[in-house]
């Protein structure tokens, strides 16, 4: 198992962390803003992108999500796509100015051939010079090994919300299962993408439990995706109350502060959200976003909206760092 890392804490209590949530919202983000400009340059933004590889027909009853097979969402499936065109779309998302191409499976588990295939997708999304990640349901160790041969940067699992309020939104795994994968992940090398989803019906406790499971893990996941719950109709979350905009920031605060030197990525939801949140949310500490016109299934602001929103902030995207196939590439801001 993973060491700590020295300076950062892995020992919060459910009680600190509900109190960070409690404190006024100006000296929340103070202090989150603070903890953000001592361990990144606080005007700089790291961009991925994602993509569906394979779309619908998923097992699993998770109840935010489109794509399982239990919900009637009028969501066409996909089969898992040729190599050639997920490198095409990498290619245009490298010119797009992303450093970090995410490709995901709406699978319970990867199997063999699909494995195989999901292998030459990463390889050949690394020749471009671009970071991978891939989102493909629960691993198990020779699973984990294949995607680490094959030179897999990150693994997206969300933990999704606490471990208390789990069981009412996905019965066909366990959130231990998702920390097996975690670990898995972990002990192989790969940095871990795990985070979760905002505005589900869930508690603040809830969100302060999500964000202890995430914070007090061995290592701090590198990256820590914060969504807001995108309804859509078919799903038995559609009809829900949105969640508060300012609770949504508090979120993104406390994260920063737990888990200081983690990338927190303003993730799904975005289309939901108003300049001047997403502007509050950069402000708390996030410092990644996905960019692009979707999100596996659900929408997202527009490239050039997303351009036109850095301009007026002052923000930079994150360099990439310089690939093996056209260094000219590398992505500036």
């Amino acid at each position: 198992m993973s060491q700590h890392q020295p300076g950062l804490r892995h020992d919060w209590t459910q009680q600190e962390i509900e109190a960070l949530f409690a404190l006024p919202f100006n000296d929340l983000l103070y202090r989150a803003h603070g903890v953000h400009r001592e361990h990144f340059e606080p005007n700089t933004v790291q961009v991925s992108t994602l993509l569906s590889i394979k779309t619908g027909a998923c097992p699993e009853d998770c109840k935010y999500c489109p794509q399982s097979v239990r919900y009637n969402t009028g969501l066409e499936r996909e089969a898992l796509m040729e190599v050639e065109r997920v490198l095409e779309a990498a290619r245009r998302a490298r010119e797009a100015g992303a450093t970090r191409f995410c490709m995901g499976a709406a699978w319970r588990s990867p199997k063999g051939k699909e494995l195989v295939q999901v292998a030459k997708m990463i390889e050949g999304v690394k020749a471009l010079g671009l970071e991978t990640c891939a989102t493909l349901g629960m691993l198990d160790d020779e699973q984990t090994r294949t995607l680490r041969e094959a030179g897999l940067d990150y693994y997206n699992h969300n933990v999704d919300s606490s471990e208390e309020f789990y069981g009412e939104i996905i019965t066909t795994r366990s959130y231990q299962d998702r920390l097996d994968t975690l670990e898995r992940v972990r002990a192989s090398g790969m940095n871990v993408c795990s985070g979760g989803i905002v505005g589900m019906g869930e508690s603040r406790a809830d969100r302060a439990s999500m964000l202890r499971t995430l914070a007090n893990l061995p290592e701090h996941p590198q990256s820590v995706p914060i969504n807001q719950l995108v309804q859509v109709e078919g799903t038995p979350l559609s009809g829900l109350e949105p969640p508060d905009m300012l609770e949504f920031v508090r979120t993104i605060a406390v994260a920063r502060i737990l888990m200081p030197s983690s990338y927190v990525r303003l993730s799904a939801g975005r289309t939901e959200m108003s300049e001047q949140q997403q502007a509050l949310c950069f402000f708390a500490g996030a410092n990644s976003v996905f960019y692009g016109e979707k999100l596996l299934t659900t929408g997202n602001p527009d490239t050039e909206a997303d351009r036109r929103l850095f301009q007026r902030l002052g923000l930079k995207f994150e360099a990439a760092a310089s690939g093996p196939e056209e260094q000219a590439h590398a992505c500036g801001g």
